[in-house]
């Protein structure tokens, strides 16, 4: 025989209905509660996210300014922490050196030329930090453009990147500059060098008329080569990654370039 009536907690009698139509309605205020927990948690979570203070908005990445850009780069520059953060980065090769020709056979280095061997501050701040690549070059009243800068062989040496290759030369180190300028601007890119006191072994620019996807993709074969042969390239200075990846050197150093990013 099945039971029609149970007893409640107090001991009264219910019939079976009536304990179906309680089970029923704690299962409901089980589910109504577990969704006004999951709402809850929702809620908090957008009110983490929103703002703190009443009529704050939320913060959006900031789009930078061009003018504080460039005073912020011309800062940095005129207050010396540009030629000091060059010095440091120079030293640190310039000790490595040091210990590493001792016991090197055939001991070259790599040395970039733009912002690296030879600083282009006039041009850049006629453009007001700007890259300009063509164009004809007014440094009074601008704009400048690189390539004809380059070829009047104005450029001043970086004094840190110069007394490196100094040192270099005379412990018999080969230097070697590799620069992404085209080759119809080696006459005034030797002519430069020499002026501003450096001596090398070779320099190595582009071919004409030949682009490439980065800077690395021309620099690594041509270090290559320089290990092919026979030499042992120490350290590699430049002031871009792209001057720096692909290995074909010991070491690697980064002087600073506040100013433009080469791939």
């Amino acid at each position: 025989m099945i039971a029609t009536q149970s007893k409640t907690a107090n001991g009264i009698l219910l019939p079976l209905r009536k304990r179906r139509q309680t089970g029923r309605s704690i299962f409901a205020a089980c589910c109504f509660l577990r969704i006004a927990l999951v709402l809850l948690m929702v809620l908090s979570i957008c009110l983490s996210n929103a703002p703190a203070v009443k009529g704050q908005t939320a913060r959006e990445p900031r789009v930078p300014n061009i003018f504080d850009a460039q005073r912020a780069v011309q800062q940095y520059v005129d207050s010396g922490r540009y030629d000091r953060d060059l010095a440091k980065v120079a030293a640190a090769a310039r000790r490595w050196l040091d210990k590493r020709v001792k016991t090197a056979s055939k001991p070259a280095i790599v040395v970039d030329i733009d912002e690296t061997a030879l600083s282009n501050l006039p041009e850049l701040r006629t453009n007001g930090f700007a890259y300009i690549k063509n164009g004809p070059c007014d440094l009074q009243k601008g704009p400048c453009g690189r390539r004809a800068w380059q070829a009047m062989a104005q450029a001043k040496a970086i004094p840190p990147t110069l007394a490196l290759v100094k040192h270099a030369r005379k412990f018999g180190v080969a230097v070697f500059f590799i620069s992404g300028r085209p080759s119809w601007l080696r006459e005034a890119t030797e002519r430069n060098l020499r002026e501003q006191g450096y001596e090398w072994t070779a320099v190595i620019l582009e071919p004409n008329d030949t682009t490439y996807p980065s800077a690395a993709d021309f620099k690594t074969p041509e270090r290559r080569k320089i290990i092919e042969a026979g030499y042992s390239i120490i350290l590699n200075l430049g002031d871009q990654e792209s001057d720096l990846t692909g290995g074909y050197a010991e070491r690697t150093f980064k002087l600073p370039n506040p100013i433009y990013f080469a791939k």
